[in-house]
C-alpha cells in the first residue's frame, strides 16, 4: 500500500485536548521543517519567565528596541533548550543576510546564528520576531503517528497569529482557522 506523505511545512500543530504529554498541552506549533527524516516546529504559545532584552544581556548585546525589549521568550520545545530559535519574517532579498537560516517554504525564516539577534541589537534586523528556547522535534513518521492518534489538528498557518495576536488567544485563534469554535473541542478535556 503505498502512502503519500504529508508535508505539514508551514503549518500549525494543535495540541488536542487530552494531549497525554504535558509538554504540548494547549500548544500551538508552528512547524518550521517536516520531510520524510521528521519534523522541526516552535511552540509558539508558552512564554517563559525571561524577557529578550534579558537574553539578549545574556549574549552580552543591548537591545534599545522598545518594541522588543519587554517581549517574552517563548518554550519552543524539550529539545536543546539553551539554544534560542528566533522565527520572523522574511529578509527581502533572494539569500538571508544571516549565516544559520532556515527559510520556510511560503512562510517564514527560522534563524539559529547570533548574528540575527546582533543585527535586532543595533536597531536592524527583522522587525517581528518572535524567540524561542528550545525546540520540538520529532523522528521520521513520529509526527504522522501522533496525527493519526488524534494527537494534533494541522492547519495552514497564519503570520498575524503568530506575531500580532496575544498570547492567551493564539490557541483559539488557530483552531478557528479550521472553521471550528474551540469549545467544540474543549468539551472532552480533562485536567489531570
Amino acid at each position: 500500500m503505498a502512502t503519500s506523505r504529508i508535508d505539514l511545512t508551514n503549518q500549525f500543530l494543535i495540541a488536542m485536548p487530552g494531549m497525554a504529554d504535558d509538554t504540548f498541552a494547549g500548544a500551538v506549533v508552528y512547524l518550521c521543517e517536516h520531510s520524510e527524516k521528521g519534523a522541526l516546529g516552535l511552540v509558539i504559545n508558552k512564554p517563559i519567565d525571561i524577557k529578550l532584552r534579558n537574553l539578549f544581556e545574556k549574549v552580552e548585546l543591548s537591545l534599545d528596541r522598545k518594541d522588543l525589549a519587554e517581549q517574552p521568550v517563548y518554550f519552543g520545545g524539550p529539545v536543546q533548550t539553551e539554544r534560542g530559535f528566533v522565527l520572523h519574517e522574511r529578509s527581502g532579498g533572494e539569500e538571508s543576510p544571516y549565516t544559520s537560516t532556515l527559510t520556510i517554504p511560503g512562510g517564514l525564516e527560522m534563524t539559529t546564528s547570533k548574528d540575527v539577534l546582533e543585527a535586532m541589537s543595533s536597531g536592524a534586523g527583522p522587525r517581528r520576531v518572535l524567540v524561542t528556547l528550545g525546540y520540538s522535534g520529532w523522528g521520521a513518521g513520529q509526527l504522522e503517528e501522533e496525527i493519526g492518534r488524534n494527537g494534533w489538528l494541522t492547519v495552514s498557518a497564519t503570520p498575524e497569529i503568530i506575531f500580532d495576536t496575544p498570547i492567551e488567544q493564539r490557541y483559539d485563534r488557530a483552531v478557528s482557522l479550521l472553521g471550528i469554535d474551540p469549545r467544540m473541542l474543549s468539551q472532552e478535556a480533562g485536567h489531570a
